[in-house]
């Protein structure tokens, strides 16, 4: 299969890898990105010859979130009911084909991992970081809260609570630290230390691997977890409502750079990093 937004690749025995290919972008997540990365997991969890598969992203980051010079209703990789709320269900229904898939997959993150790229690394079983990966969802500043609203369960209330209030990123330490991530390595160790990792996984007959997933996935589901995610997708609607959100979206419309350097300046962070 050849793809135009990602590679594939098979770097150990029984371990898949994907990588997206746009660093030149840091790895928007436009659907056209999208369709092909949900294709090729599907194939991977289909395919005998694959244990587990790695998920990373091509240049200086994981990616920076989702295409925000694209139309997320137009081609979206599976059918979402339409409607208010289609683009946080679409991207919801997303992370739970990920999580439900039989095979484990892992996120190797490094660099920017930044709004939707959250999102995504959540919808995997494991997350290995770079130590100095920066890991954050800066649209609560002038847009929405997140389309999947992992963050509660995944990091717990008080460290959700300030990521949401203040757009702040994480380093890839402290992503370890509040549960967000596995283990953070040097930069340089991150993928060899993640390859490693993959072959342990591997080790595990997938039969038996797919039982040991569901039995950690019904844990989170019974406190529930899907619920209470798919009840998100509703706020996440009405943000993008608000008088703020939609002057911002018309500030996007007009210079997508300009509108995210207004968004972060007075926070001195992301692009805006050491420009103030």
């Amino acid at each position: 299969m050849t793809y135009q937004f990602i590679l594939v690749d098979d770097p150990r025995p029984k371990v898949r890898r994907i990588t997206l290919n746009r660093p030149d972008k840091r790895n928007p997540l436009s659907n056209a990105l999208r369709g092909e990365l949900f294709q090729a997991l599907e194939e991977a969890d289909r395919d005998p010859g694959v244990s587990v598969t790695v998920l990373r992203g091509a240049g200086s980051s994981f990616s920076a979130g989702y295409d925000l010079k694209s139309d997320v209703h137009q081609g979206q990789p599976f059918h979402t009911a339409g409607g208010l709320g289609n683009w946080p269900r679409h991207v919801v229904e997303g992370c739970f084909r990920m999580w439900d898939l039989a095979k484990p997959l892992i996120a190797q993150v490094h660099g920017y991992c930044l709004a939707g790229a959250t999102e995504l690394a959540t919808g995997c079983d494991l997350v290995y970081v770079a130590e100095d990966a920066q890991i954050g969802y800066p649209p609560v500043r002038s847009m929405s809260p997140p389309d999947n609203q992992f963050y509660p369960w995944i990091v717990g209330l008080r460290r959700a609570m300030e990521m949401m209030l203040t757009g702040d990123s994480i380093s890839g330490l402290e992503a370890v630290e509040c549960g967000f991530a596995n283990r953070a390595y040097p930069a340089a160790e991150l993928e060899a230390a993640v390859l490693d990792i993959a072959e342990r996984v591997a080790r595990i007959p997938p039969d038996i691997q797919q039982i040991n997933k569901r039995a950690v996935h019904r844990q989170m589901e019974a406190m529930g977890l899907r619920a209470g995610i798919r009840a998100g997708t509703e706020l996440q609607q009405m943000g993008m409502m608000t008088q703020s959100t939609q002057a911002h979206m018309e500030e996007i419309r007009a210079n997508l750079t300009a509108a995210l350097s207004k968004r972060d300046g007075g926070f001195g962070d992301y692009r805006t990093k050491g420009k103030e």
